[in-house]
């Protein structure tokens, strides 16, 4: 695995499997990046489909601190309504905000990992500290305008890789039945939108999901 490359690719947080991807693999510590990490930019929420996953991940064990080089009063105000720890203005990819966040969460590297949608700063950043770093597809495409720029070379670095699949949701189409095995936190905020718009959410094979209307989605 190259330095500039992440350790795992996600299309959104609540696709990580908290037992299989964390939990097993000894990581009971991560490092959270916000703004389109946890945070949508273009609406300023938490998709509900991400706040599920956290709870779900902190029950568990699982424990976080906010990373961020926002410095805002509003990523204080969110890491208080969560309930979190923060390190805010963290100058990332630069080693102190991710020391200073293991330090607040009393964690070690080798059970510490750093999830993020940046590649300049959170991927290289953990690798700089020698942390493992899962990344994310941003919650939005709304963003800085630096940022902007930079995806643009990440989608270079990242070549033809694509963020691993999305587990399986609904045993049956429109009954809102978890399929076996399926985590609860799977892709919530695509069926409320598929419910809002009158189609039924429903599990396009082993690692997929789809909106259908009638037949389905091919």
């Amino acid at each position: 695995m190259g330095f500039l490359e992440p350790e795992r690719y996600f299309s959104r947080i609540s696709h990580i499997d908290v037992q299989r991807d964390l939990l097993d693999l000894g990581l009971r510590h991560a490092l959270l990046d916000i703004d389109n990490t946890i945070l949508a930019r273009d609406t300023h929420a938490v998709p509900r489909d991400v706040a599920v996953w956290l709870g779900k991940a902190r029950t568990a064990g699982v424990d976080f601190c906010l990373v961020s080089n926002n410095w805002h009063e509003s990523v204080l105000e969110l890491a208080a309504e969560l309930e979190l720890p923060i390190v805010a203005k963290a100058m990332k990819p630069l080693p102190h905000g991710f020391v200073l966040g293991m330090r607040k969460l009393k964690a070690k590297s080798a059970n510490t990992v750093v999830i993020g949608d940046q590649l300049s700063t959170d991927i290289v950043g953990a690798h700089v500290v020698g942390l493992v770093a899962y990344m994310l597809q941003p919650l939005a495409e709304q963003d800085l305008r630096h940022t902007l720029v930079l995806r643009n070379i990440e989608r270079a670095i990242l070549g033809d890789r694509e963020p691993e699949p999305a587990p399986a949701c609904w045993d049956e189409p429109g009954s809102h039945v978890l399929a076996p095995g399926c985590d609860s936190a799977c892709t919530v905020g695509f069926a409320d939108a598929a419910v809002a718009s009158g189609a039924d959410f429903r599990c396009r094979g082993a690692a997929t999901c789809g909106v259908s209307r009638g037949k389905g989605v091919e």
